[in-house]
């Protein structure tokens, strides 16, 4: 009978670096099958229903900023009627609003769990099947134990992150293009008088806006690309230690025959310690880029009024000019921040399907 410590299997190591680039065909492979499947139909119906409402809520983002400028051009003028009315508008223009926003989330939950049902029957499928379960346990070279790979976590992550990024990016893009229009036309042009020669920029605030946004995603980036290694190592010694007390249970008998549990205790100390310095990793670096997001985030509320302000006192824009500038360079600044705000998300997201792509 073996000894305590001769049960305790270590788990292998995992296949690759999430630091390495994944080939996109295997990303490919990974997201591609359920669009092609049985539940296709379904499947593209909801994802287009899920775009559509993006879409419109889009459209209705638009139609707010206009009330914007409306309503507060009539509190300028102290308009008591043009008041009301567009107290009226703006009800309709928020029951819209709030409408699509609720049933766009509800279907985009409702594609995430189906979808999230179909790689879940396919992994456990292909995982039972020609004792590939028994097999990966006797291949090091290939990925860790099924438990240790966290195949629902993962596949739950990148289901329902796969369509919240995408659905995001394409609500930031939408966005961008329409609000762009909006605000080129709303920032005039900026008179620039440097060493006897006169020059004048079209659109300022929207290179201005474009230029915020660059340095932001670059900075972030560096901030926080630890995070995908970070994210990947602390998934995986959280799943060693569950791995570890399985093989406990798993071993009960002897471990107390031979009285062993000391050795046991050591393994687990051991194993949540890679847990407790992976943590303190992912803490001092979450640090670091919620200082710098929240900082850029709080900037970004009186960024586009500081830039604008000269056009308002200039005269050339009402109050409502102004607050619509402000809003239109916002909504500018929020899509091409779309990477600064998901970053972490994303380092998530690629850590697991770093995870699913190694398992087959």
């Amino acid at each position: 009978m073996p000894t305590p410590t001769q049960t305790n299997i270590n788990p292998p190591s995992p296949p690759r670096s999430p630091r390495e680039r994944i080939p996109i065909t295997r990303v490919w492979q990974l997201l591609r099958p359920y669009w092609f499947s049985d539940d296709r139909w379904p499947g593209r119906g909801l994802l287009a229903l899920v775009i559509g409402l993006n879409l419109g809520g889009v459209g209705l983002a638009v139609l707010l900023a206009n009330w914007n400028r409306q309503f507060f051009d009539a509190l300028q003028v102290k308009d008591y009627p043009a008041f009301l009315h567009l107290l009226g508008q703006f009800g309709l223009l928020a029951a819209l609003y709030i409408t699509v926003a609720v049933y766009a989330l509800y279907f985009n939950q409702m594609l995430q769990i189906r979808w999230r049902r179909w790689l879940t029957e396919r992994y456990y499928r292909d995982w039972l099947s020609g004792r590939a379960y028994y097999l990966l346990q006797l291949e090091p070279s290939h990925v860790e134990n099924p438990e240790q790979q966290r195949i629902q976590d993962d596949i739950g992550i990148v289901a329902n992150l796969t369509l919240d990024l995408t659905t995001g990016l394409i609500n930031a893009v939408t966005t961008l293009g329409s609000f762009l229009v909006l605000l080129w036309t709303l920032s005039g042009q900026l008179p620039l008088h440097v060493a006897g020669f006169s020059l004048s920029i079209p659109g300022y605030m929207v290179w201005v806006a474009i230029l915020y946004a660059a340095l932001g995603s670059v900075a972030t980036h560096f901030v926080g690309r630890a995070l995908i290694g970070i994210n990947f190592d602390l998934q995986r010694y959280d799943a060693e230690f569950r791995f570890r007390m399985i093989r406990i249970r798993e071993n009960a008998e002897s471990i107390a025959l031979y009285g062993g549990e000391k050795d046991e205790e050591l393994q687990l100390r051991t194993a949540f310690g890679q847990i407790w310095r992976t943590w303190w990793r992912l803490m001092k670096t979450q640090r670091r880029l919620t200082f710098f997001t929240a900082g850029y985030g709080q900037l970004a509320t009186v960024f586009p009024i500081l830039v604008a302000a000269p056009r308002y006192f200039a005269g050339a824009i009402s109050l409502g000019g102004l607050t619509q500038t402000a809003l239109a360079f916002g909504q500018v600044q929020s899509s091409l921040s779309w990477f600064v705000d998901v970053y972490p998300r994303i380092a998530q997201w690629t850590a697991s399907v770093n995870r699913l792509t190694s398992f087959h």
